[in-house]
């Protein structure tokens, strides 16, 4: 498969292929910046992938780093980002990382422009019609997962412990560069969990009752690369597998593209399990640890869909699907339950209530409440 740089146009500008990360220079003086914030996190530093973002900016840019982007980021992050961007004058972001990085990105150029707590614009408080312009954003990502480089979402642990969703388009970045020399490092754990973040999204999108037959598309055929093509599993296996590194990258995209139209219980699971700062839990693990759970309750009202994923997939009829995902999580050495991840029985009734909150848990295609979240956790800690 040949791979030249090319647009794939979204409410930004895409810019996909090798080598791809030279195009940031043209980026910055497209949009402007000449004393940008970067974004990232402390592993990115230490490992010196952050010198592939730095060697492409000009010399007269006058950057600025920040690299304390936690886990899975907080408001306090976004608040110490915020001060920073102010305190030198900064005129935009580049956001180089994972999803983390690429979100506390999103809320730090919201929170440039707009003097409100974040809890002021989370979507439970109709927080869309509250956001208006926010500096210019330059997505990066350094792993192919959330696809939050294309997204108009962003997911923040607010200061009241909650993990919330803030999404408006505002937040689109309004570029976005994909060069899979950037994933050529992560880890195979990594790569099977910001993978199966991908996927989860594509499935939960096609899954999801609200009617958008483009996103649906784009949701499918995401799964047929991720895994009728093996991608994933070529990623997985030989982390230099550039095609494979590449069409992943694509498929997180896909996945963003595609749940405009909705996510699910596996999401909104996962969003309550990832508000526990003491554990630090990977959103892509958890996905992947709910997922065969989740689908194994959602079939009742999803049986014609889960035909078609199964199709794109390559499965026989005689593999269920929920069956599929739990072998494919253990090939790739993903762990097998919640308890295994430091989740507890005592925990539940309230990651079942914070589920039930979620605003993720209103597209799911069977109607969800905190009760039916309980039975869910409780299965998935033992499975």
């Amino acid at each position: 498969m040949n791979f030249g740089t090319a647009s794939i146009a979204n409410n930004g500008n895409t810019i996909v292929g090798i080598g791809s990360i030279k195009s940031i220079k043209t980026a910055l003086i497209e949009l402007g910046l000449k004393r940008p914030l970067i974004c990232t996190d402390p592993g990115i530093a230490k490992i010196k992938l952050i010198d592939k973002l730095l060697q492409e900016i000009p010399k007269k840019t006058k950057y600025i780093l920040f690299s304390n982007t936690p886990a899975n980021p907080t408001e306090v992050a976004v608040k110490e980002a915020t001060n920073i961007f102010k305190k030198y004058n900064c005129d935009g972001i580049i956001c180089f990382g994972g999803g983390s990085s690429i979100d506390l990105g999103k809320a730090t150029a919201l929170c440039c422009t707009h003097a409100e707590p974040l809890e002021h614009y989370i979507t439970q408080n109709d927080g869309a019609k509250k956001i208006g312009p926010v500096v210019p954003i330059i997505a990066i990502p350094t792993t192919a997962g959330t696809g939050s480089e294309v997204a108009r979402a962003c997911v923040i642990i607010l200061e009241n412990g909650k993990k919330r969703i803030i999404a408006s388009p505002h937040l689109v970045p309004k570029t976005a560069i994909l060069d899979p020399n950037l994933t050529l490092m992560l880890p195979p754990m990594l790569t099977a969990a910001t993978g199966m973040d991908a996927i989860s999204h594509c499935i939960e999108a096609i899954l999801s009752p609200i009617i958008n037959p483009s996103a649906e598309a784009i949701g499918m055929n995401g799964i047929e690369q991720a895994l009728g093509q093996k991608a994933l599993i070529n990623a997985y296996a030989d982390g230099s597998d550039i095609s494979a590194r590449m069409t992943m990258l694509i498929v997180s995209t896909q996945g963003a593209m595609a749940f405009s139209k909705g996510l699910g219980a596996v999401h909104a699971m996962s969003h309550a399990c990832g508000k526990n700062q003491k554990l630090g839990l990977h959103h892509g693990t958890l996905n992947a640890v709910l997922l065969p759970t989740v689908l194994e309750y959602n079939e009742v009202n999803t049986k014609s869909k889960y035909e078609r994923i199964s199709s794109a997939i390559g499965l026989n009829a005689k593999t269920p699907l929920p069956q599929y995902f739990r072998d494919l999580n253990q090939s790739l050495e993903l762990p097998p339950n919640l308890k295994s991840l430091g989740i507890t029985k005592d925990m539940v009734q309230d990651l079942a209530h914070h589920a039930s909150e979620d605003m993720t848990s209103i597209t799911n295609p069977v109607k969800m409440n905190e009760e039916k979240y309980c039975e869910l956790f409780a299965k998935a800690l033992n499975e």
